[in-house]
């Protein structure tokens, strides 16, 4: 969450800014770093160089996590989460990496420490996982497979 948090404060966007408008913001912010503006003066090149980075990973970040980006990817998603069995799991800091059989691999946002203790001792991972995880936090896909 604290990325999260941290990223639409970057880029001054809102949960409910929609992807057109956080383009658009991203656009702008490029346009007034871009590394190309500063050819003559070496160390607003560097700065130049580091709030671009940022500003691309930030921008990338947080339209994967959008709510546009999740309808879009909805039936892969549900796919996944529905019909393939969890692989692996890492937890690290309130983000829930989960591996799916099929290739894909989600991280999850927000996760507590107990929603985390519970799904380690759960009979059926995958069912806690459907019902207590991938419908209620904010989620992303690490990996996805392509579909033919």
């Amino acid at each position: 969450m604290k990325r999260i948090v941290e990223f639409r404060k970057l880029l001054g966007v809102e949960k409910t800014t929609s992807l057109n408008e956080m383009k658009k913001v991203y656009r702008n912010f490029m346009k007034e770093f871009h590394p190309d503006k500063f050819h003559d003066n070496p160390e607003a090149l560097k700065e130049a160089e580091e709030k671009s980075k940022r500003i691309i990973e930030g921008y990338h970040f947080l339209v994967s996590i959008s709510p546009e980006t999740a309808e879009n990817n909805k039936e892969s998603y549900l796919e996944s989460i529905n019909n393939s069995i969890i692989v692996d799991f890492q937890y690290k800091g309130q983000v829930l990496k989960i591996d799916f059989s099929d290739g894909n691999t989600y991280e999850y946002f927000g996760v507590s420490q107990d929603v985390y203790k519970k799904l380690c001792q759960s009979d059926s991972q995958a069912r806690f996982a459907r019902r207590k995880i991938c419908t209620v936090f904010t989620y992303r896909a690490v990996t996805q497979t392509v579909t033919a």
